[in-house]
């Protein structure tokens, strides 16, 4: 066999547009064209710029967490992009007269695609990041427990990120769904490269999000501020903390999975096979059992952000904490008693579906226990409709709306009629849109000034938001009504006129969608441009109520000058109403943070070398990427000069400098949070 495998010129993207023209090989050739074109443009631009250098050693080689946050959501909103084009691309297709300008194949393709891309490389980056920024800073800590780790898990996932957009220029991706249930993905049936697009890239990004949920717990255990009890912690943290035990204990099962998928098929083993002694309902079971938790995952960091934002922009604390603690632990709990939902129809017994139709209808009822919590903390609350807050508003109305289809999907009865319809899909799209992408956006405008140092742009934001909720609903709200009629999900063209209209509603709709990802584009371009009037460098620019408010804005690398010692559920909150404005320090010591290290990001590309070569079969370069890997590890594993040392007289000064700005911002009042007055420090008194 050649040392290049199965590839051959027939993978290249540009080949199957000669040999079999068509207006859906040109668009696939398109496609891959924008990749090489924007990757060629943007080393063109780092080259032009000068800036090889400074992204090497300011972000490529960090280990600190908000910048590693920050890399997450990059990738999130790069990979976001995508797969609102890709969906797009397939609403136009359905409103165009059958069969429709991309073949069949290719529809299957992008609706693979544009699940995995949502689920894997937009939704879980876009929640590490978030989380990578915020939790260390609530709980008092200077960084991640394991920070290298951290480094690795971050170019892990962005390797896996790197499979699914070089599928577009060699080969191509699978067909089956972002699922990819055999017997559909075995050998017999998906003999080309596809399937092992799909097994490779979600093994790098399954391993780095485990990695990142070991991190998570171990650092909120260990690294909480001193006097910080586990019922002093925000919500957001507390989250965070239930999500952590999620990813640790849902991802095993699928990396399992999608390993014994990819024996089945390139060593010749049958796990599921049925005629040869195995079972595909173990791939569903096992799939499900990462697929239900990996719902919660997705959402409770988003339910973390309602409850941080909520409460600031009312002026109110969160109503009922220790309800919310409780309904978090409760749903992260039952998220791990509800897989058999997926396959009702599979041939289960109507005892065991009942069974689980209970379970699936009883997580409704601590997530109800946060809708009325929230809704009771903006009660008699002085609101401010900041982009955060519109986003916050607009999640609860629409999550409510799908958390009802999904008590109704709950019932087997209902779901043998729903299950493979246009109804399902839009039930789907209700709990995740609103329940993960706004609860993103909304925590995106809220501590952007932490890492960045100044606010985004409200007038662009609110603009982004409106396109966002009037999309929403116009491109699945018809999915409803048409899936009730009997439209089946993931087919490549209608033939029913009564369809019609829904489809064009629904294309309008994605189009709209499509117009407020561009908003967003336009908000961060305009706030980048005017960020000199947008700085709040003195800090708290939204009279926030958690310790990461205490700081000024940028965070400095080391977060703290001096660990905070915790007296209280909101010591930030007691410190303004005791008319301070900036909170006492304890005591200044040296502290040792690890030093930028290149080491990740050759592990993660040696990583990414190995999958691709395992997708086309490149056994030599595989091993090598194999051995590589480890060797990497161990040079770092033998490496004693990782750390460096900021003095406490260091510390000092950046307190003191800190303390000097703090007594020369003006203060301000809430009213004009949104102007250019706004320098940070809003204080006003909360209820």
């Amino acid at each position: 066999m050649s040392i290049l495998g199965s590839l051959d010129w027939n993978d290249i993207f540009i080949v199957p547009f000669f040999t079999e023209p068509s207006l859906s090989t040109g668009i696939a050739a398109g496609a891959g064209g924008v990749v090489v074109l924007g990757a060629l443009a943007v080393m063109v631009l780092l080259t032009v710029k000068g800036w090889w250098k400074p992204l090497w050693s300011n972000w490529i080689t960090t280990l600190d967490h908000k910048k590693i946050g920050v890399i997450y959501i990059v990738l999130a909103l790069i990979m976001l992009i995508r797969g609102v084009l890709e969906a797009v691309v397939m609403r136009a297709q359905q409103v165009s007269p059958a069969p429709g300008f991309l073949s069949v194949e290719h529809h299957a393709e992008l609706f693979s695609t544009h699940g995995t891309i949502m689920i894997f490389f937009v939704a879980m980056p876009f929640l590490t990041g978030v989380i990578n920024v915020v939790m260390p800073l609530q709980i008092g800590a200077r960084d991640m427990e394991f920070p290298f780790m951290n480094a690795v898990s971050l170019w892990l996932s962005i390797g896996g990120a790197a499979l699914v957009m070089a599928s577009l220029v060699v080969g191509h991706f699978e067909t089956g769904g972002w699922t990819a249930y055999p017997p559909y993905t075995g050998i017999k049936l998906s003999p080309n490269e596809g399937v092992d697009y799909w097994i490779w890239s979600l093994g790098l990004t399954s391993v780095g999000s485990t990695l990142s949920g070991i991190n998570f717990l171990v650092t909120i255990y260990k690294q909480r501020a001193p006097g910080m009890k586990l019922f002093d912690m925000s919500i957001f943290a507390w989250a965070t903390l239930c999500t952590a035990i999620l990813m640790i204990f849902a991802m095993m099962p699928l990396t399992v999975a999608s390993l014994m998928l990819a024996l089945d098929r390139q060593a010749g083993f049958h796990f599921f096979t049925a005629t040869q002694g195995g079972n595909m309902m173990n791939f569903a079971n096992m799939f499900w059992l990462f697929g239900h938790p990996e719902v919660y995952i997705l959402i409770l960091p988003a339910f973390g952000v309602f409850s941080e934002v909520i409460p600031t922009f009312s002026g109110k604390k969160i109503y009922g904490y220790t309800s919310l603690v409780w309904a978090t632990i409760a749903i992260a709990v039952l998220s791990f008693t509800v897989w058999v939902h997926h396959f009702f129809t599979m041939g289960q017994t109507a005892n065991l579906n009942a069974i689980f139709g209970i379970a699936t209808m009883t997580i409704g009822v601590p997530t109800g226990v946060k809708v009325f919590n929230w809704m009771l903390t903006m009660w008699r609350g002085k609101l401010r409709f900041s982009t955060a807050m519109l986003f916050s508003t607009g999640f609860i109305f629409t999550f409510v709306i799908g958390g009802i289809t999904g008590v109704m999907l709950a019932n087997p009865t209902i779901d043998f009629a729903t299950h493979n319809s246009l109804f399902l899909v839009a039930h789907f799209h209700n709990m995740l849109i609103p329940g993960l992408l706004f609860g993103m956006f909304a925590a995106v405008n809220f501590w952007f000034p932490l890492c960045f140092g100044f606010r985004l742009d409200e007038k662009w934001g609110r603009r982004s938001f409106w396109l966002w909720m009037i999309g929403f609903y116009g491109a699945f709200m018809p999915l409803y009504a048409i899936g009730l009629m009997g439209a089946p999900r993931r087919m490549a063209f209608f033939t029913e006129p009564a369809y019609f209209p829904w489809l064009v509603i629904a294309m309008l709709g994605a189009l709209c969608v499509l117009a407020g990802l561009i908003a967003q584009v336009i908000q961060i371009w305009v706030s980048v441009k005017n960020r000199e009037s947008l700085m709040v460098p003195a800090g708290d620019p939204w009279d926030g109520r958690g310790i990461e408010w205490s700081l000024g804005c940028p965070v400095p690398e080391y977060d703290f000058t001096t660990i905070p010692a915790m007296t209280s559920r909101e010591p930030w909150v007691d410190a303004k109403e005791a008319g301070k404005r900036i909170m006492d320090p304890t005591e200044f010591v040296d502290i040792h943070l690890p030093k930028p290290t290149g080491m990740p990001f050759l592990v993660g590309l040696v990583a990414t070398l190995f999958a691709f070569a395992m997708i086309f079969q490149m056994w030599l370069i595989a091993a090598v990427g194999f051995v590589a890997m480890w060797v990497l590890v161990l040079i770092r594993s033998y490496d004693t000069d990782w750390e460096e040392t900021i003095t406490a007289e260091e510390l000092r000064e950046g307190y003191e400098a800190h303390k000097r700005l703090v007594e020369t911002t003006p203060q301000i009042r809430l009213d004009d949070e949104f102007t250019t007055k706004n320098r940070g420090l809003i204080m006003e008194t909360q209820v």
